[in-house]
């Protein structure tokens, strides 16, 4: 199997929101960038139940008990 065909799952690390954004970083290096418009939970919750995250999976997905949403990182990719 040659290098290329081998891709990782891509892992969260950190995730933080500024303005009408929800920002995560990979374990990769890589920071997304998302506009909150698009996950109604996330743009109408309070700014602690956003920060009331917890990463699932060792990092593919990221979850949101209070406001039971789940986004998997390849997802937002």
């Amino acid at each position: 199997m040659s290098i290329l065909a081998k891709k990782s799952t891509p892992q969260a690390q950190k995730v933080w929101f500024i303005d009408a954004k929800m920002y995560v970083l990979l374990a990769d290096g890589r920071e997304l960038g998302v506009p909150l418009e698009w996950f109604s939970k996330l743009r109408d919750a309070t700014e602690a139940q956003r920060m009331n995250w917890r990463l699932i999976g060792g990092g593919v997905g990221i979850h949101w008990e209070e406001l039971d949403e789940d986004l998997s990182v390849a997802g937002l990719l």
